[in-house]
């Protein structure tokens, strides 16, 4: 039996599922650093060690002990099947006549365990790795391209070496030049245990703090720090009544009573700051419990607080949801009855994108 292991990112994050594959193997083959991660599991074993390079030679060796008639264990970092050495073996595998049982044990990915320590940065997301060595530069470039055109959450791997560099820089300036210096970028270097693990703006992004025991996630429009942690919204309905004055609003929203653009007249205006929409004095979003906009929670009352959201007194705003709202609602009361809808439209409006294509 060969069996294809991830460990993990070190042997408190390995499945049960693996380690007991690890125990009963006869043959541990893996890089140097991998097996002396998990060397109090593998003591009395034969163990063969290959260098950072030998993929290859390593599930030739895997491939020809299991041929012997030996269980081997072919163990990877993280997920095998994530930039490990399930590629490889399959690719290799082909070429030969013999019938080999194969077994694949995932294993926690740097990028599974990264967002964990961040918080919940992902949502839909793309995986990368910015090492040349065998893709064309202008590939990975398409890649971070698309994916940040996209707007998915971009994990990264193989951030930097000593002497690949240049791969880390075009990625930067890429961010920079499509999503602008204030998208957030969590780093997570697991040189150490526990992993350090930080926020920045990409603007303060330092490769001086970054190698290749680092992976970074690179939040989207949504993404946002709060109490220390990363999240990226998926936007979930948070359920609340409806204030009296809501209603009236929107009763007389709904007629066409409201006001268009700043309402001076308003003895509270302007409310947030000169110049104001005041179309919707009520969000029809209320409570988004998104902070991607600014809103947060007054939590020792558990009450939902927009002074920070500036976002719906926006002209560009008012321009995208006025006449899709009014498609939604035809009562007050549809502000509750059709709140999934009322978040797909708040979605598509601040990612900029067909307020009708709901």
């Amino acid at each position: 039996m060969l069996n294809v292991i991830g460990i993990g990112q070190n042997i408190n994050t390995m499945t049960l599922e693996a380690y007991e594959a690890i125990k009963n193997s006869d043959i541990i083959i893996g890089y140097k650093k991998y097996t002396e991660e998990i060397a109090d599991l593998i003591e009395g074993k034969e163990i063969i060690q290959k260098g950072m390079g030998d993929e290859i030679s390593r599930v030739e060796m895997a491939i020809s002990k299991s041929n012997e008639g030996y269980d081997v264990a072919l163990v990877s970092s993280g997920d095998p099947g994530v930039f490990g050495m399930s590629n490889v073996l399959f690719q290799i595998l082909s070429k030969y006549e013999e019938k080999i049982d194969v077994r694949v044990y995932s294993g926690v990915s740097a990028v599974n365990y990264s967002a964990n320590l961040l918080g919940a940065p992902l949502n839909d997301y793309a995986v990368i790795s910015l090492s040349n060595v065998l893709t064309p530069l202008s590939e990975i470039e398409k890649k971070i391209e698309y994916a940040l055109k996209a707007n998915l959450i971009i994990a990264i791997y193989n951030p930097i070496s000593k002497t690949r560099k240049e791969p880390f820089r075009r990625f930067k300036n890429l961010i920079l030049d499509i999503k602008g210096e204030d998208i957030l970028i969590g780093i997570v270097n697991s040189e150490s245990y526990p992993s350090k693990v930080s926020i920045v703006k990409v603007k303060d992004l330092d490769e001086n703090e970054i190698n290749m025991s680092t992976a970074l996630i690179v939040g989207n429009d949504l993404s946002y720090e709060s109490d220390g942690y990363f999240v990226t919204p998926r936007g979930y309905v948070v359920k609340s009544d409806l204030h009296p004055l809501s209603i009236d609003f929107y009763g007389k929203f709904l007629k066409g009573e409201t006001p268009d653009g700043p309402n001076s007249e308003c003895e509270f205006y302007p409310c947030h700051y000169e110049g104001q929409s005041c179309d919707f004095c009520y969000c029809p979003f209320y409570p988004c419990g998104d902070s991607s906009t600014g809103g947060k929670w007054i939590k020792e009352k558990g009450v939902w607080n927009c002074k920070e959201c500036l976002w719906i007194h926006e002209k560009e705003t008012i321009d995208c949801v006025k006449e899709p709202l009014r498609k939604i609602i035809n009562e007050p009361e549809d502000l509750k009855k059709s709140k999934k809808q009322l978040l797909k439209l708040r979605r598509a409006c601040l990612l900029h994108n067909n307020p009708n294509d709901l």
